[in-house]
């Protein structure tokens, strides 16, 4: 452990429900405080300042975290706990290194774009706010479609009875949009992902916008069900028949800590345990030992 600082502060937000969280606390607790940094759980934040947030779960947890320090800019410092932890950068065991290395200040700052949202309804009331992965316009009443009109910079591109759309960043690309049928986007790229979900229409493919346009979704006047406009999974406001939502790039990126300088594609490959080997070297390994080869 690094010789203590002072004034240093860390916020850290945990999942409460994963497996071996109680430990993972008591070891932040006791080496940031040996480091001389103030420890401050979320029970105790007020959205003061603070130089660090580690985050002890999933990308759930992350996505919350985020959340609480957003217009601070704060670096995140993501220990996975849960399954995937796509946005994490070390799993559970490496929790002291990874505390040694960010009190010494020996990491870089991967900044990850987010979306601005605006969603305005007939009755004049305005909703703000934005999202790190995705925002989605989906049906409220599960029985029937909604229907909405998809335009770019004020060009209708567009009519859909669909589940809904999804708009995501590069950093969302992987979550809910790909789930829909939408590529996989490398984080260094600020593009909005538009996705359609089980659209019935014969142009519904998803789309990737450049990142100084305008993307608008607008409830039909005759959609036969009300919509969602859901941030993140977590901040949400109804979109009734004849609401419009405008999404763009926002101003204030999503700050992640890194420690080295993993491709995203290996990252991509070890998350998602992707099938890297050919299927031509997969039969010659398994020829080996005198079994015919492959040919």
């Amino acid at each position: 452990m690094t010789s203590p600082a002072s004034n240093k502060s860390v916020l850290v937000v945990a999942h409460a429900a994963e497996t071996g969280v109680d430990q993972a606390l008591r070891l932040a607790a006791t080496e940031f405080a040996a480091a001389g940094w103030e420890v401050i759980s979320t029970d105790e934040f007020e959205g003061q300042p603070v130089d660090l947030v580690l985050v002890l779960g999933g990308d759930g947890t992350l996505l919350r975290a985020a959340e609480l320090v957003h217009d601070q800019g704060t670096p995140l410092l993501g220990v996975n706990l849960g399954h995937l932890g796509f946005l994490a950068e070390c799993e559970g065991g490496e929790l002291a290194a990874a505390i040694d290395r960010a009190v010494s200040g020996n990491y870089r700052i991967e900044s990850r774009s987010t979306l601005a949202v605006r969603a305005a309804v007939p009755d004049g009331q305005v909703w703000h706010s934005w999202a790190l992965n995705e925002v989605t316009v989906e049906k409220a009443m599960p029985e029937r479609m909604v229907e909405v009109m998809l335009s770019v910079d004020g060009q209708d591109l567009g009519s859909y009875g669909c589940d809904g759309l999804v708009i995501a960043t590069a950093t969302g690309s992987t979550g809910h949009a790909y789930s829909g049928g939408g590529p996989v986007v490398w984080p260094d790229l600020s593009v909005l992902v538009v996705v359609p979900l089980a659209a019935h229409a014969l142009f519904n493919r998803p789309l990737l916008v450049a990142p100084y346009s305008t993307v608008t979704i607008e409830v039909a006047l005759d959609s036969r069900s009300p919509a969602l406009a859901i941030c993140d999974g977590r901040r949400s406001r109804a979109l009734p028949a004849g609401g419009r939502m405008e999404v763009t790039v926002g101003s204030q990126d999503v700050n992640l800590v890194r420690f080295g300088g993993q491709p995203f594609g290996e990252r991509l490959v070890r998350k998602f345990a992707l099938p890297v080997r050919s299927w031509r070297a997969v039969g010659a390994a398994r020829a080996a030992g005198g079994l015919e080869g492959d040919r």
